[in-house]
C-alpha cells in the first residue's frame, strides 16, 4: 500500500520516502533537492526534484528598478548575484536579452520580475494568468477567473529572436513573477521565446504568461535542453503553433528538451497552462541527442489544445493561406499541425501525475493520443543510449482525444523503452469525433514494439485505468514491423471499452497478424510473457484470457453516472459486480477518489 502525504511550502516541494511495514509514504518537505528513493511498481521514480519556492531562491542583494524605456540589457549586465531587478509593470521591453553568466550561487540569486507588488500578483502555489496582463478572456479557452484585469506584468518582446536567452554559465536565475514573454504580433516565425544557447543551471520561471500570437508561427514556448535543475511553475502559456503545408515548422511544443549534448535533466513542471498544437511537452526527437534528461515531474499541469484549432469546429483559428492549391479543406486557411498532448522521445524516470489533459484529434501524422513513447531517432542507428525508461504515469484524467496512449520503438532504431507504469488514471470520451478525417478510428492504447536484447525488456503494468470510448470502435492495436511478441505486459484491474475488440494492425510475424484468429489467440501471439486478467471488458465477445469480465453494456457495470463516457462520475455503486472485485480488493477501474484529489484545484 502507497499512502502519500503533501506538505507544500511556497509551492515548492521535494519528495522524500520514509518505509514502515508494507507502507510507502512519500512526504513532501520543500527543503531542497533530494530522493524520491522509492518505485511504483516496475518504473523508478523521480530521484530529484528541484526547489521552486522563493524562500529557496534568496536575492539579498539591491533592488533595482527598470523604467520604461530604459536599457534592460545594460541592467542585465550591471546587476550583480543576489539583485532583483524590478521590471516596471506595464511597460514593454523589446529586443534579445542575453542573461549573463556570473558567479551566482544557491544563496545569491538574480532575479528578474514585475515592479507591481506581491499583493497585485497571485500567491505562491497559484497559477497566473493574462488577466494580470490586461487581458480579460482568451477565445476557445477556459475561462480567466479575474473580476477586473488589470496590467501588471511587464513585457518582454522579441525581436526577430528571443526575448531571452540563456548565456553558457547563466546559473541561478529566476524569471518572475509578473513576467509576459512573447513575441511581435507578425508574419515572421519564432522558435524559442526561452532558450540556452549554452549549459545552464538553477533557472526557475514562476507564474508568467508565455505565448505566441494567434495566426502565425512559434515554435514553443521554453527550451530546457541544457539546463540542469530547472523548475517551470503556476505559469500559463499559450499560442503555440505551425501551420501545416505552408508553415516554416511542424511541430510545437509549450515545453520541450531532451536534444544536444550539454547535460541536462532535473526538471520540474507544476501546476501550469499549457497550450501547443504539435506536442504540448516533448523530450527528445531529433539525430543530435546524446544526453538522456532523467528525474523529471510534470504534475497538476492542465494541458489543452483550443477545439477552434480543429477544422470544421465553430471560430476555427489557421494561418491565413493564399495559395488555393494548399489546404483546400478550410480554404484562406491551413490548420496547426496536431499531434499529441505529450511525447517522449528520450527521457529517464519521468513522473506524470495529477494532470487534467483535454482535446486531441488525429488528421495528421497521428491519431489524437493523450501521450506517446517513441523510442525513434530519425535515421540514426548510433544511438542505442537513448531511451525512455522508468515511466510513471498516475492519477491523471483525459478528455476529448481520438486514442489514449503508444508505446513504440519501431526500426529502424529500435531504441529502448520500458518499466512503464500507468495506473489509476481516467481516459474519456475517446472518440472518433476527433479523428480529423483520418480513419484509424479510436484507441484505447496502441503498442508497437521490438523484441531484441537492444530494445528494453518491457516491464509494462497497465493496472487500475478506466478507458472509456464512445463508440464501437477498436480497443487497441498492434503496429509496425515486429519481431516477435512483446514481452512483460501486464494489463490488470482496468475498465476498458473493448467494443469491436483487439485489432491486430500491419504486424510483421506470423500469428500477430492473423486477423482470423480469436481475441485470446491474437493477445497469445503478440504478448509473451503477458498477464491479462480482473479488467471489465465492456462490449467484449468471444473468447478472451480467463479472469476477464464481458459486461453487455456500460449500464451493467453500474458506474455512479456514466454520462455516455463524457465527464462521468465513474465511481463504482456499492452494487456493482465490480466494487471490491480488483487483484487488490479495489474496486475495478480507476481509483476515482485518488484521481479527483491529484487534479483538484487543476482546472
Amino acid at each position: 500500500m502507497s499512502i502519500q502525504f503533501s506538505l507544500f511550502s511556497d509551492n515548492a516541494f521535494v519528495r522524500s520516502s520514509v518505509v514502515f511495514i508494507g507502507v510507502t509514504t512519500t512526504l513532501i518537505l520543500g527543503l531542497g533537492a533530494t530522493s524520491f528513493a522509492t518505485m511504483d511498481g516496475p518504473a523508478e521514480l523521480p530521484r530529484l526534484s528541484p526547489n521552486s519556492s522563493m524562500a529557496s531562491t534568496p536575492a539579498p542583494g539591491a533592488r533595482k528598478l527598470v523604467a520604461a524605456g530604459a536599457n534592460l540589457q545594460q541592467a542585465l549586465n550591471n546587476a550583480h548575484c543576489g539583485d532583483t531587478l524590478l521590471l516596471q509593470a506595464g511597460a514593454t521591453f523589446t529586443g534579445i536579452f542575453d542573461l549573463p553568466a556570473k558567479a551566482c550561487d544557491a544563496q545569491h540569486w538574480i532575479v528578474i520580475r514585475t515592479s507591481a507588488p506581491d499583493s497585485a500578483l497571485p500567491a505562491q502555489g497559484k497559477r497566473i494568468s493574462p488577466c494580470y496582463a490586461g487581458v480579460a478572456s482568451l477565445p476557445g479557452r477556459p475561462g480567466l477567473s479575474c473580476a477586473t484585469p488589470t496590467k501588471v506584468m511587464a513585457r518582454l518582446m522579441g525581436n526577430k529572436a528571443g526575448p531571452i536567452i540563456l548565456a553558457n554559465g547563466s546559473n541561478y536565475y529566476r524569471l518572475g513573477p509578473g513576467l509576459e514573454i512573447t513575441r511581435p504580433l507578425s508574419s515572421l516565425g519564432y522558435v524559442n521565446l526561452v532558450t540556452p544557447s549554452g549549459a545552464a543551471q538553477h533557472i526557475v520561471i514562476d507564474r508568467d504568461w508565455i505565448h505566441g500570437i494567434p495566426q502565425y508561427d512559434t515554435v514553443r514556448g521554453v527550451m530546457l535542453s541544457g539546463i540542469t535543475y530547472a523548475a517551470i511553475v503556476d505559469s500559463y502559456f499559450t499560442d503555440f503553433h505551425c501551420a501545416a503545408l505552408i508553415g516554416a515548422c511542424t511541430d510545437s511544443q509549450a515545453i520541450a528538451g531532451g536534444t544536444g549534448s550539454r547535460a541536462q535533466g532535473v526538471w520540474k513542471i507544476h501546476n501550469n497552462f499549457l497550450e501547443a498544437a504539435a506536442e504540448n511537452i516533448l523530450f527528445g526527437g531529433v539525430q543530435t541527442n546524446s544526453v538522456t534528461p532523467a528525474d523529471i515531474e510534470i504534475s497538476n499541469n492542465h494541458m489543452f489544445k483550443p477545439l477552434t484549432w480543429m477544422p470544421g469546429q465553430s471560430g476555427f483559428v489557421g494561418r491565413p493561406n493564399s495559395d488555393a492549391t494548399k489546404c483546400t479543406k478550410t480554404p484562406g486557411y491551413c490548420p496547426f499541425v496536431v499531434k499529441n498532448l505529450i511525447e517522449l522521445k528520450n527521457a529517464q524516470r519521468v513522473l506524470l501525475e495529477g494532470n487534467i489533459l483535454e482535446h486531441c484529434w488525429g488528421g495528421f501524422t497521428q491519431h489524437g493520443d493523450v501521450f506517446i513513447v517513441n523510442g525513434l531517432n530519425p535515421a540514426d542507428n548510433t544511438l542505442s543510449h537513448v531511451s525512455v525508461m522508468d515511466f510513471t504515469v498516475r492519477y491523471n484524467r483525459a478528455s476529448h482525444t481520438g486514442s489514449v496512449f503508444s508505446l513504440a520503438n519501431p526500426g529502424p532504431n529500435n531504441l529502448p523503452i520500458g518499466r512503464f507504469s500507468i495506473h489509476d488514471n481516467i481516459f474519456d470520451d475517446v472518440s472518433s469525433k476527433y479523428a480529423n478525417g483520418e480513419t484509424a478510428g479510436a484507441f484505447a492504447g496502441v503498442y508497437s514494439y521490438c523484441t531484441s536484447t537492444t530494445c528494453g525488456n518491457g516491464n509494462i503494468l497497465v493496472n487500475h485505468n478506466t478507458e472509456l470510448i464512445t463508440e464501437p470502435k477498436k480497443w487497441f492495436a498492434v503496429v509496425g514491423a515486429l519481431s516477435g511478441p512483446i514481452p512483460n505486459w501486464t494489463y490488470k484491474n482496468n475498465i476498458v471499452s473493448v467494443n469491436a475488440g483487439p485489432a491486430i494492425i500491419n504486424a510483421g510475424f506470423p500469428g500477430c497478424a492473423d486477423d482470423t484468429i480469436n481475441n485470446t489467440a491474437k493477445l497469445v501471439a503478440c504478448f509473451s510473457p503477458f498477464a491479462m486478467n480482473d479488467n471489465v471488458l465492456i462490449g467484449g465477445s468471444g473468447p478472451w484470457p480467463i479472469g476477464n469480465y464481458l459486461p453487455a453494456s456500460p449500464a451493467a457495470v453500474q458506474f455512479v453516472n456514466y454520462n455516455n463516457a463524457n465527464g462521468g462520475d465513474y465511481r463504482l455503486l456499492s452494487t456493482s459486480p465490480y466494487h471490491n472485485a480488483g487483484t487488490d480488493g479495489k474496486d475495478l477501474g480507476a481509483d476515482v477518489a485518488a484521481v479527483n484529489l491529484h487534479i483538484s484545484g487543476v482546472q
